[in-house]
């Protein structure tokens, strides 16, 4: 940033940071305890690659939709914060707001270079600073922010807006006059660790192009002319991109395509619809919604003045671009930066979400600034008007943070402001469920199948809900339905068969685990199962066959080991349900039911001194544990005999 020594301390560069800083922790200062939520359990809490740095420069392909899918830098930068602190969401929240302020402080020291170009200063120039300064404070106050700053795994579309901001800010350093070879090499670095974070970067070498035209060189032949190679190195990341998006392959194409059952021109009406209401939460941030659902638009009819309205704005862009240059180049950055995610390309998940709007909104609010700024009143006026902006947009930032302050509070948000949302009022189903609250599970579960029928999840977990509500029949019927859906589904078979079992029908049970198992042999759950049923009715040299087979893929479960040496006992396997016994305590050893169960197996081998060590150790652990405490007085007595 260009620091002019005779400014007075408030017109400093570092003034600028302050207070950047001091308004994103005041607007965030009450997101650092919000919890996981949608995508976050799939994308952090069950991503394997996250617990070591070495492994979280590739995120697992079977994650397929999530913003990490196909995106090593952000898995990576979660990786981090699982070397910090786990699961504890703290470091995720406090690296996610220190990105939102770094994108802060950088479109700062973007605006102002930029209102300090030849195009603008003379209009502009000697306020520079005082807009800039604005211009950033605004947006990273924006409540429409929050879904990007904390939502935790939405850090995809920040870090690639810092990525994006940085990459636009080399360029302005690397072509001004007299600049030093680094800012070229480091706009050529931040691009390609941008293209590796998220598919928007596409647009950024084209955007800097752009901008050389707008600002600088004034003409494309001045821009090819000075800049080809700088350019073209920009342009080079591309195939970054295109590596990370074919070696990923179905975990990027899963997120986008064409075979996702969406009309490219439905999804491109309902983006009409979203980009209207993008350009309106600007203006008024309210309501805002963390998931829209997944509806689309049928017929233009439905859309005609939102679609009428775009067409007129991307006409007027395009016309601005040749006669008013700089509206124009406002105009293209609003629209590049939307297009991969606002176009035709159906995207799995939202047809609509607050978050693709983290970088676009720098457009409209320096162009709001602008405007204000071209008032007919005194400079100062202007800019107190546009400083008192700055703690209604804080504050209300702050509330909607409050919204996320549980997974059941969000959700609530969520299906009170769409009550359309199916999808929605699934995951509010699922956080009650969590949180032991079945009735209300069951509520929404079952509104959620009024609105969209035969969704093979929720009849599940619908299902698991009634079952443990007692309802076993109840849980077998949705089981059913699930199932007539998709009969190749081996986990709704798998519970269709325990649900069976629950409500007496055991035989019938048993065979569908078996038919579950037939379909995924390698479900260590279905044949755990399995072996259970079976040892409950007595299919003792079955069940054993089936743990014999668990153990030798999953040698590390014990509760597998425990149940395994029961089975082993009823058929005078004593030994071998010793050993069962002795591993399955090595993997638990402060559990004291293992120990005791351990003990009686010994006692009954006659080995009862070392039975007598194993109950001592449970009543260690579990001094109430009674069965241990008898079985350690009938082992002393026995040992008192001797």
């Amino acid at each position: 940033m260009r620091t002019d020594p005779k400014a007075p301390w408030w017109r400093t560069p570092f003034f600028a940071v302050l207070v950047i800083a001091a308004g994103g922790l005041l607007a965030y200062h009450n997101s650092f305890g919000v919890p996981f939520v949608l995508d976050d359990a799939l994308a952090i809490i069950a991503n394997q690659s996250l617990r070591s740095l070495g492994t979280a420069w590739w995120p697992p392909d079977e994650l397929t939709g999530l913003p990490i899918s196909g995106r090593p830098v952000v898995n990576f930068s979660l990786g981090l914060n699982y070397a910090i602190s786990g699961t504890a969401v703290w470091s995720y929240h406090g690296v996610n707001l220190l990105i939102h302020l770094a994108c802060g402080v950088i479109l700062f020291g973007v605006v102002r270079r930029t209102l300090l170009q030849p195009a603008l200063a003379p209009r502009f120039g000697q306020h520079a600073f005082e807009l800039a300064l604005v211009t950033a404070v605004l947006w990273t106050l924006h409540p429409l922010q929050t879904e990007s700053v904390t939502y935790i795994s939405q850090r995809a579309e920040s870090l690639l807006g810092l990525l994006y901001l940085l990459t636009l800010w080399c360029f302005i350093r690397a072509i001004e006059p007299g600049a030093s070879r680094k800012w070229s090499r480091w706009a050529v670095v931040t691009c390609l660790l941008g293209m590796a974070t998220k598919e928007v970067m596409v647009s950024a070498p084209l955007f800097a192009a752009l901008y050389d035209r707008t600002f600088v060189a004034g003409s494309w032949r001045e821009v090819w002319a000075r800049r080809r190679r700088l350019l073209l190195a920009l342009a080079g990341t591309w195939l970054v991109l295109a590596w990370f998006v074919a070696r990923s392959g179905g975990a990027r194409g899963a997120s986008a395509g064409f075979g996702l059952g969406v009309p490219w021109w439905s999804y491109l009406l309902k983006q009409c619809e979203a980009i209207m209401l993008y350009l309106k939460l600007s203006f008024w941030p309210h309501p805002l919604v963390l998931d829209y659902g997944t509806g689309v638009v049928r017929s233009a009819a439905d859309v005609w003045w939102q679609g009428g309205l775009l067409l007129a704005l991307l006409a007027g862009t395009i016309w601005a671009l040749g006669r008013k240059p700089v509206l124009g180049c406002l105009g293209a950055w609003f629209f590049m930066i939307l297009a991969p995610s606002s176009s035709v390309v159906p995207l799995v998940g939202q047809t609509m979400a607050e978050h693709r709007m983290y970088l676009p909104l720098a457009a409209v609010i320096a162009g709001g600034v602008a405007a204000l700024y071209s008032l007919r009143c005194q400079p100062v006026l202007r800019l107190t008007l546009a400083f008192a902006l700055t703690l209604p947009l804080a504050w209300l930032t702050a509330c909607r943070n409050r919204d996320y302050a549980t997974a059941i509070s969000i959700g609530e948000d969520t299906v009170a402001k769409r009550p359309d949302n199916a999808r929605a009022m699934a995951l509010l189903a699922d956080y009650y469920h969590r949180a032991g609250k079945l009735e209300k599970a069951r509520q929404w579960l079952e509104h959620s199948l009024e609105i969209q029928p035969g969704v093979l999840p929720v009849l599940n977990n619908l299902g698991n809900v009634w079952q443990e509500l007692g309802e076993a029949g109840k849980a077998v019927a949705c089981f059913q339905q699930a199932l007539a859906r998709n009969p190749r589904d081996a986990a709704t078979r798998n519970n269709l068969g325990n649900a069976l079992i629950l409500s007496g029908q055991v035989p019938q049970g048993i065979a569908e685990l078996e038919a579950a198992l037939r379909v995924a042999p390698d479900s260590a759950e279905t044949r755990l199962n399995l072996a259970n049923a079976l040892a409950r009715n007595g299919r003792m040299p079955e069940a054993a066959e089936n743990f014999a087979a668990l153990l030798k893929a999953q040698p590390g479960d014990a509760e597998a080991h425990a149940s395994y040496a029961r089975v082993l006992q009823t058929l005078g396997r004593r030994p071998e349900a010793i050993t069962h016994l002795e591993a399955a305590v090595r993997l638990q050893p402060g559990d004291a039911g293992l120990h005791n169960q351990l003990g009686t197996a010994l006692g009954r081998a006659g080995r009862v001194r070392e039975a007598l060590a194993q109950f001592e150790e449970a009543l260690r652990l579990n001094p109430a544990h009674e069965a241990a405490r008898q079985n350690a007085a009938r082992a002393q007595r026995m040992l008192g005999g001797n």
